[in-house]
């Protein structure tokens, strides 16, 4: 059983993961460097963000649950020249984290014994990124990141009747390279108080700068690492949207993106994971602009998205996963700050027998 999850992580948002169109010069998006042009020559942004996550697990009648907090992103975004923005920021790429036990009943050629397996870690990005408007509706930009991190992840065998015949297997893989993202927007007015916008991003394929290593250690007491030369990589990775603004007070959206991780080696070898989709709509509504009501003025958010993701186990893809956001913008009274909150339900189910679900 080769049983793990490797989560790709855009900036946490309450639109259920829309961003490829969106445009708002209030709104640090780093998912599309084209619209840092939408922010105004009097504005500084700054944003963060933490999680708080509680995870239910379940594989048939096993059940487990795993709460955790992190410290997920911050970033910032300002004004350069009239045509031209710029955003930095630290993001989170993916993460992994499992802790499972089960026992396996024993047959004639195997004895009964308990398997325990173990992940940790992720992957982490620093970029800068500009934004350069070419035309008045049209805007371009791109991404320059740092990206680095590590997985760590082990699995064990114990044998109730033989200590001799227990081993753990584990495997270190850490990585340090760049990655460039790159985005298009282009905002066509449609009236007094409708405004279209769609945008694209591409991210190239890549090979990764990375090292990984191989331990066995065996109950008799013996134990190796190997270090393994093998490739790792990103995958080519596309995505389109188009949101709609209504009077500045209604924004809804919808992206689609495909990522080709079916062409990217994992631990050296082809085919071990599958292409990744994804569909995501969300909607923003602010009740008024001129109205001296606060309630007016917060900022109501919702989404949700379905995704076929990437992973594999036994040779075949594992899982869906779908999820639903809701959130408020509640603004500062007499500044541009916002404090911003959101929860989500996310559920991954397995697509066979005796394969892992979860809800997040």
């Amino acid at each position: 059983m080769d049983n793990y999850r490797i989560r790709i992580l855009p900036i946490p948002g309450p639109w259920g993961g829309v961003a490829y169109g969106l445009r708002d010069g209030n709104h640090i998006n780093p998912v599309n460097p084209a619209s840092y042009t939408a922010i105004d020559s009097l504005t500084f942004l700054f944003d963060a963000g933490m999680t708080l996550q509680n995870t239910n697990f379940s594989e048939g009648a096993t059940r487990m649950n795993a709460k955790n907090s992190s410290f997920d992103y911050v970033a910032m975004q300002f004004r350069v020249q009239r045509w031209m923005g710029m955003s930095i920021g630290l993001l989170p790429y993916s993460n992994v984290g499992y802790n499972m036990t089960r026992t396996v009943e024993g047959n004639d050629d195997t004895p009964v014994n308990t398997q325990e397996f173990y992940g940790d870690g992720g992957f982490h990005q620093l970029y800068l990124g500009m934004g350069f408007r070419v035309m008045r509706n049209l805007s371009v930009g791109v991404n320059a990141s740092y990206f680095w991190g590590g997985i760590d992840r082990s699995m064990f065998v114990g044998y109730i009747n033989s200590n001799n015949y227990n081993y753990t297997d584990t495997l270190h893989l850490s990585a340090r390279d760049y990655k460039l993202d790159f985005g298009l927007q282009y905002t066509q007015p449609l009236g007094k108080k409708h405004v279209m916008t769609i945008g694209a991003v591409y991210s190239p394929k890549k090979n990764l700068n990375s090292n990984s290593y191989l331990g066995i250690a065996t109950g008799s007491g013996t134990s190796q690492q190997v270090k393994k030369n093998v490739d790792y990589g990103l995958a080519h990775s596309f995505g389109l949207g188009l949101t709609y603004v209504y009077d500045k007070r209604l924004t809804v959206g919808a992206d689609y993106t495909l990522q080709k991780w079916g062409e990217v080696k994992f631990d050296g070898e082809e085919n071990e994971l599958c292409d990744r989709s994804k569909i995501a709509i969300g909607a923003e509504y602010r009740p008024s602009l001129l109205s001296k009501n606060y309630l007016s003025h917060v900022r109501y958010r919702a989404g949700a998205y379905y995704s076929d993701p990437y992973y594999k186990i036994d040779g075949r893809r594992a899982t869906r996963e779908y999820g639903v956001s809701a959130g408020f913008g509640l603004p500062f009274p007499r500044t541009r700050s916002m404090f911003s909150v959101s929860a989500q339900y996310i559920r991954v189910d397995g697509r066979g027998v005796n394969m892992i679900n979860e809800i997040i």
